[in-house]
């Protein structure tokens, strides 16, 4: 017969490996999209690419990543991501500027997630900037 196991018995999905779809929504493995900048590889070529990368250090709970890409003005002096938050979906809903030809650009965004199995959704418009040549997190605005 077989053995029912409880919701809070059930191990915690899988992080992506690098041949799994990337988290960022882009159609490409992990590990040849968002995997090669958060292994430092190369960096983020647009502020877009460094929102979708950043989400994608979320899901894989790269916290050196996500600090390494704030700006020095606004980064906390260390990160602890909490273990009970899935996220499970990104939708960029619009940008400005943030291309090879800017140094400053917005990137507007919805990430769905899990918060200890309670669905929500996080709706932000994210500041980013160059610093030392690099595309940045600045900061974000929660919006509705």
């Amino acid at each position: 017969m077989p053995r029912h196991t409880k919701r809070s018995e059930r191990t915690a999905p899988a992080l992506p490996d690098a041949g799994s779809p990337c988290p960022c929504g882009l159609p490409a493995a992990y590990g040849e999209c968002c995997g090669r900048l958060h292994r430092g590889e190369e960096a983020a070529p647009t502020a877009e690419r460094l929102m979708r990368s950043r989400y994608s250090a979320f899901v894989v709970r790269d916290a050196a990543y996500l600090l390494r890409t704030w700006h020095s003005s606004t980064r906390p002096p260390r990160l602890e991501l909490d273990e009970g938050m899935r996220w499970s979906g990104l939708e960029i809903t619009g940008a400005t500027d943030g291309s090879a030809f800017h140094s400053r650009g917005t990137v507007t965004f919805r990430a769905r997630f899990r918060h200890h199995g309670k669905r929500g959704e996080l709706h932000e418009r994210s500041e980013f900037v160059r610093e030392g040549g690099a595309w940045v997190y600045v900061d974000g605005t929660f919006l509705d």
